[in-house]
């Protein structure tokens, strides 16, 4: 299949795949006689793995590991696994971040409620931050 259908089909567009096959991602297509590349139909499954690793947080680099992995014959699993725990404890990391600046915030707007520019010095700009 040439780009233009695996875009279509993979729903990306064709400079997308041409950074992925340029990246080592997507295996590097066969040229017809015209020099156009012609893709094999399990392109557009590989495609979805790429998209589908990216949705879950993963790098491209970290979705390459795992596409050579795949490749060696060897199962990847494990490896996916690994990353996918070591992406969550990111995830709880930047939750937990995320409600002390919330309280952090929080506090601040009650404390802004009632605003009082009289109490403002020049050098504090505005008392509320």
């Amino acid at each position: 299949m040439r780009i233009g259908q695996l875009a279509e089909a993979a729903g990306t567009t064709t400079k997308t795949l041409r950074f992925y096959e340029d990246s080592g991602l997507l295996l590097p297509a066969e040229r017809l006689a015209s020099g156009y590349r012609n893709y094999a139909e399990d392109a557009v499954g590989r495609v979805g793995f790429i998209h589908r690793g990216q949705a879950a947080g993963l790098t491209l680099a970290q979705i390459g590991q795992i596409l050579k992995i795949r490749e060696h014959g060897q199962v990847p699993c494990s490896h996916v696994k690994g990353l996918l725990g070591e992406r969550l404890r990111e995830l709880d990391a930047q939750i937990t971040e995320l409600l002390v600046l919330r309280e952090t915030i929080s506090q601040l707007h009650e404390k802004a409620s009632e605003p009082e520019p009289d109490s403002c010095s020049a050098e504090q700009v505005c008392r509320y931050l």
